[in-house]
C-alpha cells in the first residue's frame, strides 16, 4: 500500500499525485479511489458539456475511468494529469458518439461562415446551467462539433478525424451550432426584456 493515499480533494501538489498515480498502478484500491474521488466531478462536467442524459453521461464516465486507470502505466509523468485524462475522456465521448451516428451524408453549404456573435454582456448575464441548457438543447452533433472545437480546441481535421466525418461538415456543423446558439441566446434575452 502506497503513503499518502488519503489525500483529501483539492489539496493535491504534483508529488503527491505522482505517488497517487504510482499507487493506483500497483493496484491500491484505495489510492484508486481516491484518484477518482477527486478527478470524477472534472470529467463529468467535460462529460456533461457533450451529453445531457445523466444515465448516458455516467455510463461515458465510467468507460472514461476503464480506460485511465487501463493505461495509468502510460502515464509518462511528464505534462499536466488533468489534461492527459480530459483527452482519454474526450476520445470515449467521442467513441460513443462515433457509434450512434450511422449516416455520413454530405452536407453542402454556401460556404460562408454565418456570424455567431453574441454580445458579451448577454452571456455574461447567464449562468452557467443556462448557457449549458442553451447548448444541449443543439442537435447532437452540432453540440459535439462546437464542444470539441469551443472548449477542447480542436481544429476542424481533428473533430473530423475523430468523429470520423469529412471537415465540410465539420464546419458546416459549427456554423450551425453558433447560429442557433445566437438565436437561442437572444430570444431568451429578448423575452427577459419584452
Amino acid at each position: 500500500m502506497a503513503e499518502n493515499t488519503n489525500i483529501p480533494a483539492g489539496s493535491y501538489k504534483e508529488e503527491e499525485i505522482h505517488t497517487l498515480i504510482r499507487a493506483c498502478i500497483a493496484h491500491d484500491r484505495k489510492a484508486q479511489r481516491a484518484l477518482y474521488d477527486r478527478y470524477s466531478p472534472v470529467i463529468y462536467g467535460i462529460i456533461k458539456r457533450y451529453e445531457y442524459n445523466d444515465e448516458l453521461a455516467m455510463e461515458m464516465l465510467n468507460d472514461s475511468f476503464l480506460k485511465i486507470f487501463t493505461k495509468l502505466s502510460q502515464y509518462s509523468f511528464q505534462g499536466a494529469f488533468e489534461g492527459w485524462m480530459r483527452r482519454i475522456a474526450v476520445n470515449t465521448i467521442t467513441d460513443h458518439i462515433r457509434k450512434t451516428v450511422k449516416e455520413k451524408e454530405v452536407i453542402k453549404t454556401d460556404g460562408k461562415e454565418h456570424d455567431g456573435y453574441v454580445e458579451g454582456n448577454i452571456v455574461e448575464g447567464m449562468a452557467y446551467k443556462e448557457l449549458l441548457k442553451v447548448v444541449h438543447s443543439l442537435p447532437h452533433m452540432q453540440r459535439t462539433v462546437f464542444n470539441m472545437y469551443v472548449f477542447e480546441n480542436l481544429m476542424h481535421k481533428e473533430i473530423s478525424e475523430a468523429l470520423n466525418i469529412n471537415e465540410s461538415n465539420c464546419r458546416w456543423y459549427l456554423n450551425d451550432a453558433r447560429r442557433r446558439l445566437k438565436d437561442k441566446i437572444n430570444s431568451i434575452k429578448a423575452s427577459e426584456n419584452g
